[in-house]
């Protein structure tokens, strides 16, 4: 799924404004910087003029942020590294995370979004790309994954 999508998509779920958006990804290493105008750019519409790329470092940084915004900064252990590649399966676990999710969680949030996922396909989704029973988010699993739980947090309305 494009990085553009999955921002705009947290960007609503939780109602940030640019800056908070912003004041989100430097939880994850205060030295990183990205300006306003950039984040608006990032937020446009591929089609839109003005429309810049999300680096998968940015989003990286936004999910970390978010995990240390939504659970606290563990205290006496030092800050996890950025990942440099960001994957679907890698976005489906830190939202996971950042949100406390359970298995059960998991599957009501797909039940809601109209697109129910077996407890083996759920598993096989979390587990290192090596397993035999791996097996890879799709784009469209993920912007199931992201409309349901939009509807979740927002309490039942999800159109962005």
């Amino acid at each position: 799924m494009i990085n553009n999508d999955v921002l705009r998509s947290i960007r609503y779920m939780l109602d940030l404004g640019d800056q908070k958006l912003i004041d989100i990804a430097r939880l994850a290493d205060p030295a990183f910087d990205v300006d306003r105008d950039t984040v608006r750019a990032m937020l446009l519409r591929e089609d839109e003029p003005g429309h810049v790329a999300c680096s998968d470092e940015v989003l990286a940084h936004v999910l970390d942020g978010l995990i240390v915004h939504l659970r606290g900064r563990e205290e006496g252990r030092p800050p996890r590294p950025v990942e440099k590649r960001i994957s679907n399966n890698l976005v489906l676990k830190k939202l996971r995370v950042a949100f406390e999710l359970t298995d059960a969680d998991m599957h009501a949030i797909f039940d809601a979004a109209g697109f129910p996922v077996t407890k083996p396909e759920l598993s096989a989704l979390f587990r290192q790309a090596g397993h035999r029973n791996f097996r890879a988010c799709g784009d469209q699993l993920l912007r199931n994954f992201l409309k349901g739980l939009t509807l979740r947090v927002r309490g039942g309305q999800a159109s962005g």
